[in-house]
């Protein structure tokens, strides 16, 4: 029917909650500790659209990314705008590479990463 949710595991909670909700603007519905498993979870939106399960784990191993590894390639955001995305995240510190053009669609887009280097598409409807 729809993808309900995305999981990431960070390595540093309190970098990557900065990054999703300060950087990126998403919403916070729930956040929770749990004991049992030394892990914290943060259920976050997109306005009220649930889409991030952000996960910390004791000492997570590093996620390969560079050169294409298999899993996940990345994590795509639509936007309005692409220039004003990009330039906002610029002016919030991230690394943007330059916008493309899809050749299939058209459409502009761009990468950046979070700050365990997964890859982050923005990409404009």
């Amino acid at each position: 029917m729809k993808i309900h949710h995305i999981a990431i595991i960070c390595s540093d909670y309190e970098i990557s909650k900065k990054f999703y909700t300060e950087v990126l603007g998403l919403n916070i519905i729930r956040e929770e500790y749990r004991e049992e498993r030394q892990s914290f979870k943060l259920d976050l939106a997109i306005g009220d659209h649930y889409v991030i399960e952000l996960f910390s784990f004791p000492d997570p191993p590093a996620r390969p990314s560079r050169p294409e590894a298999c899993g996940l390639r990345h994590l795509a955001f639509s936007v309005e705008n692409i220039n004003e995305k990009r330039e906002e995240l610029i002016r919030k510190g991230l690394y943007c590479e330059d916008i493309r053009i899809d050749e299939f669609t058209q459409k502009k887009f761009f990468f950046t990463q979070d700050p365990d280097q997964l890859p982050l598409e923005f990409y404009e409807m």
